[in-house]
């Protein structure tokens, strides 16, 4: 019976580790003169703890102990510095160890903010006198989404490939003065404003 027990315990663990990391942290080099950086790119939207162990060849390093970096969502942060020897190229491996549980010993180190693909594809299509398409476009370039937008004044085509969805609702697509949205392929016309999308694009 223990036995069972433990075996569900983990994997509990395992699906909730699986979301709580839904994208695995991606690492990127930039080399600066004789030093090769690496960094980390959290493409989840919670703030992750990150450590990296590098091993090679070709190149020099601290011989402390890695410790954990602080990761916030939708960021890009350095995570190891590599001394290249003179007239050499780095060759590298590196081991991972990602966290959910944030501990107050990580690092923090200064990050840079990234754009990230949401958990639903975002395309607005924005009619020739929308009220609310402007504030919402705002929002969503603050934010840390990818998205595409389509102004039918300058794709006036796209009308008609709309046009169908809404045939049996009181959406006129040619007098339309809302945001039309397509999350994944659905598509919406009553979201106004960026809570609105949120609500949608989470549910």
């Amino acid at each position: 019976m223990f036995r069972k027990l433990l075996f569900i315990f983990c994997i509990i663990l395992s699906y909730s580790s699986l979301f709580s990391q839904e994208r695995p942290i991606e690492i990127v080099e930039e080399a600066k003169a004789n030093r090769l950086f690496l960094y980390g790119l959290n493409k989840n939207e919670k703030d992750l703890d990150v450590s990296i162990t590098v091993e090679g060849t070709n190149f020099r390093q601290s011989k402390s102990v890695p410790r954990a970096v602080l990761i916030p969502a939708a960021s890009k942060v350095r995570l190891a510095n590599l001394i290249v020897e003179r007239g050499k190229k780095a060759n590298y491996t590196y081991d991972l160890k990602v966290s959910d549980s944030l501990s107050r010993r990580a690092l923090r180190r200064e990050s840079e903010s990234i754009k990230i693909e949401p958990r639903k594809k975002i395309i607005v299509y924005i009619p020739e006198n929308c009220t609310t398409c402007d504030s919402l476009v705002s929002s969503l370039d603050k934010s840390y989404y990818l998205y595409t937008s389509n102004r039918f004044s300058e794709k006036p085509e796209l009308k008609a490939q709309l046009a169908p969805a809404f045939a049996n609702s009181t959406v006129d697509i040619n007098t339309a003065n809302v945001p039309i949205i397509s999350l994944n392929g659905v598509l919406f016309a009553t979201i106004q404003d960026y809570d609105q999308l949120l609500e949608e694009l989470n549910k």
